[in-house]
């Protein structure tokens, strides 16, 4: 199996690098285990280099080591753009077991179905402005459009979680 010498950015870090000497025996096991873990496809005889990778195979590498530091904030931005669909669905597995580890997830994108596939929670913005907060599976995608096109906007008071406000205290 061919090393991906540009697999891993956090390089510097321990166990990959001590006192400034990098660790290559570390580094190309560490390697070689997320390009099987995340089935990365690297073709034998090409440079395997992130540059040389299909669309979906570069973004499994992404995948594969932002999400291998076990965040507490993920912050994905069109995580499948440009992907084909088998890594698609594995791209969204990875982010939905991040958020069932525990970890915090935003996901920002242009396709609507990835958005409600894989949230929760759902603010719509239009010009910069939020005018609408949903539960995922409290809202359908015409209702969304409304939102995203400017013609609905909800009221502060209506945007805070219904469980929030009934936490509240009330006062005389």
């Amino acid at each position: 199996m061919s090393e991906m010498k540009d697999f891993w950015y956090y390089v510097h870090l321990p166990p990959y690098c001590k006192k400034g000497i990098m660790n290559y025996k570390v580094i190309r096991e560490n390697s070689k285990k997320m390009v099987k873990e995340y089935d990365v496809r690297l073709s034998a005889d090409a440079d395997p280099t992130v540059g040389c990778l299909s669309g979906g195979n570069a973004q499994k590498v992404i995948i594969a080591r932002e999400f291998s530091r076990e965040p507490r904030v993920l912050l994905v931005s069109q995580p499948t753009r440009g992907v084909d669909i088998g890594a698609i669905e594995f791209i969204h597995n990875q982010i939905l077991a991040m958020r069932d580890a525990g970890a915090a997830v935003m996901v920002i994108s242009s396709d609507l179905s990835e958005v409600v596939g894989l949230s929760d929670r759902i603010i719509v913005m239009y010009h910069g402005e939020i005018t609408g907060c949903f539960r995922a599976d409290e809202v359908n995608f015409s209702e969304l459009g409304l939102y995203m096109s400017g013609v609905k906007h909800m009221s502060a008071e209506e945007m805070r979680p219904k469980y929030a406000r009934e936490r509240e205290p009330s006062f005389p």
